[in-house]
């Protein structure tokens, strides 16, 4: 099952909050915190909808970059057996652990 609402590029986590009898909803990937809630699905994607176009308008107001800028880098901290483990089907493939790695995670993400 997929937790997550889309819109205009921007994904947003959903959680049920069972206290509050509530859905709700925190945007990713960016530096500020956005929160929605929503009692229903339809009404959770118009406070995504509204809370992503305010976001936007505040961001233009500062003048300021809405997402969050990545690094491209991504550190581990693995067993060393994993790692032994990963660096040899790298090989097999013919591949750097790099390049290996990015093929397993884009595979991952694009499912």
């Amino acid at each position: 099952m997929d937790s997550t609402l889309k819109y205009k590029g921007f994904a947003a986590k959903i959680e049920f909050s069972a206290d509050d009898g509530v859905f709700v909803g925190r945007v990713l990937g960016i530096k500020d915190i956005v929160v929605f809630h929503g009692k229903s699905v339809a009404e959770l994607k118009r406070e995504l909808k509204e809370s992503i176009e305010f976001y936007l308008e505040v961001c233009e107001k500062q003048n300021k970059e809405a997402k969050k800028p990545f690094s491209g880098k991504v550190l581990f901290r693995l067993p060393s057996e994993l790692h032994a483990r990963i660096s040899e089907a790298a090989a097999r493939k013919g591949k750097s652990v790099n390049e290996w790695g990015k093929e397993v995670f884009e595979s991952a993400v694009n499912v």
